[in-house]
């Protein structure tokens, strides 16, 4: 049986999901955190681009929080173009086309696995078919600027909405797979 893809980004009102941190945290409680413990409570694997990869290499692990003691021990699988092989901090390099990594990576092992981004990682591999579920937890504020996860390079994609959450602290979480006749 296959393993699950999921991936789960911050989400402004006007569709902003870069820097996260300059809009999100007066609006994350209780809820957003359970929530986000429960999506990678059986993740094995993460998927991760480099730039991204290359700033949580940077910070997590020397951080002394629940979220680092989760990251730096699991396997990271780097979308990139200039690292190759074993790369540190647990990581290998993604060799080839991303979409065959994912699907190859998906038939062995066990555990889930998440793509944590970034923009340009999650929007490949969900657009290419390789992602079961997006989920982007809306927060109630409009992001003055930065880039959106679906802009206008992206063509006209269905999806169906499988779950949609409001917590207290006024995010909703919305949780989408590609629909079959895209």
């Amino acid at each position: 049986m296959a393993r699950t893809v999921s991936a789960h980004l911050f989400h402004s009102i006007n569709g902003v999901v870069e820097s996260p941190d300059q809009w999100q945290f007066d609006c994350f409680g209780a809820e957003e955190g359970q929530a986000m413990g429960a999506a990678i409570g059986d993740v094995t694997d993460v998927i991760i681009g480099r730039k991204l990869w290359d700033e949580w290499r940077e910070y997590w692990p020397c951080a002394d929080d629940p979220f680092g003691a989760w990251i730096n021990p699991v396997r990271k699988h780097v979308l990139s173009r200039t690292l190759t092989g074993e790369v540190p901090w647990n990581s290998v390099a993604i060799d080839g086309d991303p979409i065959d990594y994912v699907k190859a990576l998906r038939a062995q092992g066990d555990g889930g696995i998440s793509v944590a981004g970034g923009i340009d990682t999650v929007r490949l591999l969900f657009l290419g078919g390789v992602v079961d579920t997006l989920t982007l937890t809306t927060h109630p504020v409009v992001a003055g600027v930065g880039r959106q996860l679906f802009d206008d390079s992206v063509p006209t994609t269905r999806l169906a909405l499988v779950d949609a959450v409001p917590t207290a602290a006024g995010n909703v979480m919305h949780t989408y797979t590609l629909r079959a006749d895209n």
